[in-house]
């Protein structure tokens, strides 16, 4: 099971790329994992997110590479992969946050671009990036690989269709390449953060009563836990709120 206390510097010295970097869980990611001793590879589409994370990841004495970059441009993702080899030679950790939740409306409503761009952004992403960052995980001692789902995957309800099915596919795609590393030195698994006080949920709940949901930076512990060489869980799913470690 994952722990949420601070782990020191376990990540000293190590390359930790983070996705949606700008906010929400992937910032208070970032963060934690400068914290813990990484330089952060921040991928986000909004520069100055990126900017006001580099300054508080400045002040930690830590040191960021700040990477503004559309995940649904699947070449850009490949020069950063190589741009990651040319510079480091490995990847240490890859924390997959980004996401998108799109239209919350009955199927039959779903623009298909909208579709589309919900798929692109979940499923299509994250699969560029493994592929690009596949070769470079396997040159670390102990390349760790989290991405960020939802329980919407397994638990989908009525109006959320392309952002459950989009999660489930997601869910899908790394128990497949978990399956892949199991004689490797890479892991790879998937974390649920629950119910936490994002951008993202009060566009979901928008009458819901953010003070009651947990802050991104409560979680993050426990999702920087998930990359971390000691880690070696593989093909697993953490639920941070039950605080549960499952098979995908």
């Amino acid at each position: 099971m994952a722990k949420t206390e601070a782990k020191g510097q376990d990540l000293h010295d190590k390359v930790v790329l983070v996705t949606g970097a700008s906010r929400g869980i992937g910032y208070a990611a970032a963060l934690e994992a400068a914290r813990r001793g990484a330089h952060v590879v921040a991928v986000a589409r909004t520069v100055g997110g990126l900017e006001e994370l580099d300054d508080e990841i400045q002040d930690l004495g830590a040191a960021t590479t700040l990477v503004p970059l559309d995940l649904r441009d699947g070449d850009a993702i490949d020069r950063l992969g190589a741009a990651i080899f040319e510079r480091w030679g490995a990847l240490d950790g890859m924390i997959a946050n980004a996401g998108m939740l799109g239209t919350l409306s009955p199927l039959p409503h779903i623009a298909p671009d909208e579709f589309d761009k919900v798929f692109a952004t979940n499923v299509t992403a994250n699969f560029r990036l493994i592929r690009s960052m596949d070769l470079l995980l396997r040159q670390s001692t102990a390349g760790r690989a989290v991405f960020v789902s939802s329980g919407a995957a397994t638990n989908p309800r009525a109006y959320w269709g392309s952002y459950a099915a989009s999660k489930a596919a997601l869910n899908a795609m790394v128990k497949v390449y978990a399956e892949e590393m199991a004689t490797t030195t890479v892991k790879a698994n998937i974390f649920y953060p629950g119910q936490v006080r994002t951008a993202m949920r009060a566009k979901a709940m928008p009458g819901e009563d953010p003070d009651t949901l947990p802050s991104p930076k409560t979680i993050a512990p426990a999702l920087v836990d998930m990359i971390s060489p000691r880690y070696g869980e593989n093909g697993k799913l953490f639920n941070v709120k039950s605080g549960e470690l499952s098979e995908l």
